[in-house]
This record gives C-alpha cells, structure tokens and sequence, in this order.
C-alpha cells in the first residue's frame, strides 16, 4: 500500500512539473505582437491622414477592419498589450455604442497586459463610450464641430467625476489644457498659407516671425507638426524637413519633436541625424518607446 501511495505521489509532481514547464511557451507566444493586426491598425490610420477624406470609403473599410478583428479575437490571435490596442483603435473608429464599449474593453486588457502602456485610448474610449449613451464625458478627449464653417467646441463633460490629477495619469490635457486647445483648433492651419502662394522658406519665416498669442494661425507644437506630416503626405519630404527642424528649434524641449525630426531624416535615409534625433528625444521622454525601438533595431 505504501509503495502503491508513493508512486501515485511521484505521478501527481511530475504532472504538476509537466503542467509548469508547458506554461512557459505559451506565456513566450505571447510576446510576439500580431503583424496583420499591425498592419489592420496602420491602414486605419492611413484612412484618416488623407487630405481629402472619402468618409464613405473609411466607414466601409472600418466595418470590414471590425470584422477581421472579431475572427482574430475568436481565434485567439490577439494576445499581447499591443494587439489589444491596435484593436481597440478599430472599435474607436466605429460608429455606436457596442464599437465603443469594445473599444474600452480592449484597452481596459491592453493595459491589465502592459501596465505601462499608454492609458489615452482609454480614456478616449471611455468619453466616446458615454457621449454615445447621451451622457456627458469625464475625462474631456471628445471635440465636435456641427457644421464645415461651425469653429470646433469640446463634448459636453462632467468635470466632478475626476480630477485633472487623473486626466494627466491618462495622457489627457487638463481642465484649463483643454479650454486653451479649443482655442487652437480654431485657429487657422498653416497649410492654407501655402495654398494662399507662400513658399515653405516664406511660412517659415512667416512662423518666427509671429508672436502665438496673437495670431490667428496654430503654430502651436501640434500645429507645426500635423503641417509637417501633411507635406510627408504629399511627398515633399525635403519641405517637410525643414518644418520638423523648425519645430525643434522653437520647442526644443518636447520630445515629440525631436521624434518627428528623426522619422522624416530616417525617411531621406539621413540615418545617423536620425538616430541622434530620437536619442534627443528618448533623452527628453524615456517613456518614448518608438524611440528607443529605432535606436536598438539601428546598433
């Protein structure tokens, strides 16, 4: 009898070793971000950096998006922090209440995955989610215009549910941040000074020469670079260039910045002021892991 109990002991470790040494390779599978899913997050994105967006054509693709992702969810090919926000990203893109709640689903598991993942899609998710319900947002993420010509005002919010102590731990401007970005997005885009004839040397000239707060132009941080990408957009990446460098020298202390800088240069194959430039920009931001993935994968 004794020997019988022994042997069924011996059995039971080894099935529990067994059982320890198999969890191993799957936790490993999962450090591998889903490629198609990559690529599903980046064509989304492409949709809406377009000059002159098909909104027909991007809802269509966006279904077909959300739908891809329902199949790789089902078969269990969304596993990691990064999938699980690339297929958030989707469902933020989608146009009801159920596109929204997945969104803050999966961005709720992207971050239980990642805990220091980037929290802003999920904060923006969550404002989506409530605006759609008829209830105001609390974190402040959400901005509408009514009409072409209507100026762009924030979602209705209900300030009291969080503090603005919490929005930044989201990634998301405070209270009085966002009052001032209203006031940016109105204001007029750079790139309307090249369709009123100027040159690139001449709207440069045009942005040192103006004071921000007087101005009815967004030279802000953003401003300078959404123009930036929207010359990478048509192709004049040297134009674009010199926009980026620009937008270093009067906000030299923003990491974002610098990591535009170093993508535009990477994309004139300038690899060496590339790689310094998102150095700069990891050095300002270490957080910054775009930064720090170029700077490695170029060793």
């Amino acid at each position: 009898m004794k020997n019988i109990l022994f042997i069924f002991l011996i059995f039971a470790l080894v099935a529990c070793n067994k059982n320890e040494v198999n969890t191993e390779p799957s936790e490993a599978l999962t450090l591998t971000d889903n490629s198609e899913l990559a690529e599903i997050y980046k064509n989304d994105q492409a949709d809406r950096q377009t000059d002159n967006i098909d909104w027909d054509v991007v809802s269509k693709n966006d279904s077909l998006r959300e739908v891809r992702i329902y199949q790789l969810l089902d078969s269990n090919k969304v596993t990691t922090s990064t999938d699980y926000h690339n297929a958030a990203m989707v469902f933020q893109h989608g146009g009801d209440s159920i596109s929204y709640g997945m969104a803050v689903k999966l961005m709720r598991k992207s971050i239980e995955l990642d805990s220091t993942a980037n929290k802003w899609l999920l904060a923006a998710a969550i404002d989506r989610h409530l605006l759609s319900k008829d209830e105001p947002q609390i974190y402040g993420t959400q901005y509408h215009k009514f009409g072409k010509d209507e100026p762009w005002i924030r979602g209705e919010i209900d300030t009291t549910k969080i503090t603005d102590a919490e929005r930044i731990e989201y990634g998301v401007e405070t209270l009085a941040e966002q009052r001032e970005k209203v006031k940016q997005m109105n204001k007029k885009k750079i790139s309307t000074l090249l369709t009123e004839g100027k040159t690139i040397d001449e709207v440069i000239l045009f942005i040192k020469s103006k004071d921000e707060r007087n101005m009815n132009y967004d030279i802000s941080e953003n401003g300078i670079n959404f123009f930036g990408y929207s010359l990478l957009r048509k192709a004049m990446n040297n134009e674009a260039l010199k926009i980026f460098k620009l937008n270093t020298e009067i906000y030299p202390n923003e990491f974002n910045t610098w990591d535009s800088y170093g993508e535009c240069l990477m994309k004139l194959g300038r690899k060496e002021e590339a790689i310094n430039a998102y150095k700069k920009s990891l050095k300002l931001n270490p957080e910054n892991k775009n930064a720090r993935t170029i700077i490695n994968e170029n060793k």
